[in-house]
């Protein structure tokens, strides 16, 4: 039976997209959408693609970097 489509599903698919579609909107997303985007794909089994759990692996790493860049640029402000 195929899996239903969650809500949470959605949310995930849209910020890929957001982030898919060019470089540059990786860095426009917000703390909360970065930190929201990180909660979805940790909750996401990839397993079943050797491919796809690596990509999620790297993003997940962007994301860490990036959340840490934006936190230390207001530490220094």
């Amino acid at each position: 039976m195929p899996e239903e489509i969650t809500p949470e599903d959605k949310e995930r698919v849209a910020l890929l997209k957001l982030i898919t579609n060019s470089k540059h909107e990786f860095n426009k997303l917000s703390v909360s959408q970065l930190t929201r985007l990180q909660e979805l794909l940790e909750k996401k089994d990839y397993s079943h693609s050797k491919k796809a759990h690596k990509s999620k692996l790297k993003l997940l790493g962007k994301i860490n970097v990036r959340l840490y860049e934006l936190e230390e640029d207001r530490s220094l402000i």
